[in-house]
């Protein structure tokens, strides 16, 4: 009963929150900066399989996967809802790229399994990602607990418990000790993971394949579910909050660019990060401002605060 009536309170609160310019300019510079670190977050694994060698790629994974988890750990410690939630981001970014995607990297190659290519020979699908499909068990116990052991933030996990499960124990489920650097921290990587399985189980042709009806019609889910989120995103009045959201928002409108990079709909400039240096630099600048400014105004608001 008693979590029933939050989550009323909740809802009527989420009805209390207006659209003005100033959430309307958080709202976009949230969801830009989460927006810029994808392509360069593509960027950097290439530019580093290029530059360095395969024994030096190693260490240099797990110096980038180890520098993700000391500072996910540094930004729990720390205070400000807004400076924890950017440690939780790019602490999270980091972890995947170094410490996920190049294991898979480094076991793909060292077992010797090939890249999925096309009748022109070009590669299509690099070998790394297929493996991935292999940890779909580790995502469903992940998302079992999640979703069966513990109250969240997370608008379709609250969902499920209201409306899916009606039992009375999951209608007292309590929140695990809250930080905002972990939970941020949690969401990329999950929400990763998650987009990176739905398109790996599209794009296999023994399921569906990438031009089947059905890959299209997720693609264009994601960009309805996107632009649906975005309603919201611009109605958020705090950058703590309104950063956490453009993860999910920035992650499900970028399962839609994916697919459209699939079809060769455009230049992937971050597959071709040193052909296109100086639109990544550009990319680059544009989330070193963004993140000086919302530095800045969290300072500012401290000092207004004291």
């Amino acid at each position: 009963m008693i979590y029933s009536k939050r989550i009323r309170a909740n809802q009527s609160l989420d009805k209390l929150i207006i659209m003005s310019k100033k959430t309307i300019l958080i709202g976009i510079s949230s969801f830009l900066m989460v927006l810029f670190t994808m392509p360069l977050g593509h960027a950097l694994m290439i530019v580093m399989e290029h530059f360095l060698s395969k024994d030096t790629l190693v260490y240099a994974a797990f110096g980038l996967g180890l520098l993700g988890f000391v500072i996910t750990i540094v930004g729990i410690f720390i205070k400000g809802d807004t400076i924890q939630t950017l440690f939780g981001l790019f602490g999270g970014l980091l972890f995947w790229t170094g410490w996920i995607e190049f294991t898979y990297i480094y076991y793909a190659h060292r077992l010797g399994v090939q890249p999925l290519v096309d009748s022109a020979g070009d590669i299509i699908t690099k070998p790394e990602y297929l493996m991935m499909p292999s940890s779909v068990g580790f995502w469903v116990m992940f998302l079992m607990f999640y979703i069966f052991s513990v109250k969240t933030g997370c608008n379709f996990f609250n969902y499920v418990q209201r409306h899916v499960i009606r039992c009375k124990e999951h209608t007292e489920l309590k929140p695990t000790i809250r930080n905002t650097a972990m939970v941020t921290f949690m969401e990329i990587n999950m929400l990763l993971w998650t987009s990176y399985l739905v398109l790996l189980f599209c794009y296999d042709e023994n399921l569906l394949g990438d031009r089947h009806p059905i890959t299209l019609i997720i693609a264009g889910l994601c960009l309805a579910g996107s632009i649906f989120m975005m309603r919201k995103q611009i109605k958020i009045p705090t950058w703590g909050y309104a950063i956490r959201y453009s993860i999910a928002t920035v992650i499900i409108f970028w399962t839609f660019i994916e697919v459209l990079g699939r079809h060769n709909v455009f230049k992937e400039i971050w597959v071709h990060p040193l052909d296109y240096t100086i639109e990544m630099f550009v990319i680059l600048g544009a989330l070193i401002i963004t993140i000086a400014i919302l530095i800045y105004h969290s300072y500012k608001k401290k000092r207004i605060n004291r």
